[in-house]
């Protein structure tokens, strides 16, 4: 099924080049699954990125992890900050659903060190969330082991955004939220290479949605009467590139995912979690190598601009691709949270505010 996303509205985010599909899959190696739950009592689900086509565990990527404001039950991060290293799928649930998640990692892990002959006497699993508890019942925790590992046999290069996998019963701006993506192509010394990001959009307020510029929000809110709410709800964002990036500057970049949720209206907010992971796909590791020097490539310094303003074109644009795909989801307790799209797109005219 064709969604449309941001830019089939006529969206132009920034100025560099879009990948071929304007996903973070455009990242060579790089695939997304989803397993969605979608039940009378249940919106909700787990999405699952695998970094590369190569077991992880003995395929290290260099990576990071910035945690801008910590309201949030990931793991797996500490790890990441201390070593600079991903050894494991990463995947997105909701928060009361990371322990089972985590599990799930584990004995995936597990069987396939043991299918390839690796050993494997301890593990990093990686799983980050955001609290879809206004259209889920948050409680009777939907997501474990079956549903991670159908995620993991949906992985692939095209997947679905919106109200999907760890993103049905996400609300973004107090509108439909969830999984949206977006990447940029660098031009590096002859070469073209990718950047992308994943995000997983649970934040911000409707008051202070801002799209091209324009403050749509206060119109929105007025005829949605949703009321001044505040900015919570967290906003988990993946950045992928092939760009080689060591764990310092993949933590610089990360930070940089705020300023597309700036953009966009969000203050990062007391109660919203942004959790941002980077990982880059050069410079991979073999721990059982004998050799304790590794020759590697770096990317000068000085150059850093270039993936700073794509990272932030690309935020901005996975969770405008977020609002666009997204549809209308009615929860277990009754609560409707609305597709941007029912209520607003780039053509439509002031008029269309008026109180009916």
């Amino acid at each position: 099924m064709h969604q449309l996303r941001a830019a089939d509205y006529g969206l132009c985010v920034g100025s560099l080049p879009k990948g071929p599909h304007n996903r973070i899959t455009d990242v060579p190696g790089v695939t997304v699954g989803h397993c969605t739950v979608d039940t009378p009592a249940h919106k909700t689900g787990v999405t699952v990125l695998f970094p590369c086509p190569e077991n992880p565990f003995v395929h290290k990527l260099p990576a990071a992890a910035f945690v801008l404001n910590g309201f949030g039950k990931s793991a797996g991060l500490m790890q990441i900050q201390e070593l600079g290293t991903l050894e494991s799928p990463i995947a997105l649930t909701n928060t009361l659903n990371v322990g089972l998640v985590h599990d799930a990692l584990v004995e995936y892990m597990v069987r396939r060190c043991d299918r390839e002959g690796v050993s494997m006497r301890s593990l990093n699993p990686v799983v980050c969330e955001c609290n879809d508890s206004t259209l889920n019942d948050i409680l009777h925790r939907a997501v474990g082991e079956k549903e991670v590992f159908s995620a993991m046999e949906a992985a692939g290069a095209d997947f679905a955004e919106g109200d999907v996998g760890a993103g049905k019963g996400m609300v973004c701006h107090d509108l439909k939220g969830g999984i949206g993506t977006a990447s940029r192509c660098l031009e590096v010394d002859g070469k073209t290479y990718t950047l992308g990001v994943l995000v997983l959009a649970n934040h911000g307020n409707l008051r202070d949605l801002t799209i091209a510029g324009e403050q749509i929000g206060p119109q929105l809110e007025e005829r949605l009467r949703v009321g001044q709410t505040e900015d919570q709800g967290s906003c988990i964002a993946i950045v992928a590139t092939d760009l080689p990036l060591d764990a310092r500057q993949l933590e610089r970049v990360a930070k940089r995912v705020s300023v597309g949720l700036a953009r966009l209206g969000s203050y990062i907010g007391h109660g919203s979690g942004e959790v941002f992971l980077a990982f880059s796909t050069a410079n991979a590791y073999d721990p059982r190598a004998e050799e304790k020097i590794r020759t590697v490539s770096a990317f000068r310094e000085d150059s850093m601009d270039l993936p700073f303003q794509a990272v932030a074109e690309c935020a901005e644009e996975a969770v405008l691709n977020v609002l666009f795909t997204a549809r209308t989801v009615t929860g277990s307790q009754g609560k409707t949270v609305h597709a941007l799209t029912e209520l607003w797109t780039p053509n439509t005219s002031q008029e269309a505010f008026t109180h009916e």
